[in-house]
């Protein structure tokens, strides 16, 4: 036994590395690093050619640790076979989301939550979320937002309708999201990450009910974070220059109205009536669908799967009235 590993030992020493192979493995077959790349990274760790190297020179569990350094590469295994060659065998990190910061860097995040840079290579296709914190020390507060972020992203990913229909997700001050659509012209408000399948549950059973019969650009802004209930809004609410023009409308109808007031009582009464009417319907502007438990929808099975609820928008009916002149005024 001892000749025999003496024997090893020593033809270890003289045998050298008749060749290597290169293997990499990644999502989808898309791949951010190549072979190049991967054999640039062991001659700067052999200092020089891999082939021909001695066997006894090149440490093989030194060589994964330095390939597994790479921000793109997640194992690296490497061995040689009974002829001398190198076997290395690398599998890249998927990234799962793509994030912008408040400070305007950006980059990919993995399954792990773990940060990758960009690649000029390849641009991987994955949910993009905007606003994300950005400062030199990470607080908990922004590793429970990055936990958030991949399980939202890892929820889109695994759907093909909502790959097809989320833009981006925007992160706002409070660290709520707030989906923006491909089709239609509304915004999403999903609150915080929790229950993230829920609220898309809910939010496509609003699409499937509501919006598929009226049109996606029924309502501006569609609230889905509360279990239980959808909420749409017509108008945004968040709009200093909507709310300036309303309470300009109503003021003129207001004004109007006690301007006509002089001329007859009847006429009086019939006017005055007219402003509460619009105030009811410039401030009734969100409708609550209630839905008493969580229920599976199937999901439609066209390429595109977007435009199977696109259906011809209903003729808008006008906020505001105006009252009809009276003696020509």
């Amino acid at each position: 036994m001892v000749t025999l590993l003496l024997a090893a030992i020593g033809k270890q020493k003289k045998d050298q590395c008749r060749d290597y192979s290169i293997t990499i493995k990644g999502a989808k077959n898309i791949f951010f690093i190549d072979e190049k790349n991967v054999q640039q990274l062991l001659m700067a760790a052999t200092g020089g050619k891999i082939k021909g190297q001695p066997l006894a020179s090149i440490n093989l569990h030194q060589l994964e640790e330095l390939l597994e350094d790479n921000n793109w590469i997640n194992d690296a295994e490497l061995y040689f076979d009974n002829r001398d060659v190198l076997h290395i065998t690398v599998t890249e990190r998927e990234p799962v989301a793509r994030i912008f910061t408040t400070a305007g860097t950006s980059y990919y995040i993995d399954s792990s939550g773990q940060r990758m840079p960009l690649s000029d290579k390849m641009s991987a296709r994955v949910p993009v979320f905007t606003g994300f914190p950005e400062g030199k020390k990470p607080t908990v507060k922004d590793s429970i937002l990055l936990e958030e972020v991949k399980t939202t992203a890892e929820f889109i990913i695994n759907d093909p309708f909502w790959m097809a229909q989320v833009s981006q997700i925007d992160i706002t001050a409070d660290r709520n999201f707030e989906m923006i659509s491909v089709v239609g012209n509304h915004l999403v408000k999903l609150g915080n990450g929790e229950d993230i399948a829920q609220k898309f549950h809910r939010l496509f059973v609003f699409y499937d009910e509501v919006l598929g019969k009226t049109g996606f650009d029924k309502y501006k802004i569609i609230d889905a974070e509360y279990a239980g209930q959808v909420i749409g809004v017509k108008e945004s609410s968040n709009s200093k220059i909507d709310l300036a023009q309303l309470r300009l409308n109503v003021d003129k109808l207001l004004q109007q109205a006690k301007q006509m007031e002089n001329d007859t009582s009847t006429m009086t009464q019939k006017i005055i009536k007219k402003p509460t009417i619009q105030m009811d319907s410039l401030t009734a502007e969100k409708k609550k669908i209630t839905k008493p438990a969580e229920t599976s929808i199937k999901r439609p099975s066209s390429p595109n799967p977007v435009k199977s609820f696109l259906k011809p928008d209903e003729k808008k009916v006008p906020k505001a009235v105006m009252p009809k002149k009276v003696n020509g005024e």
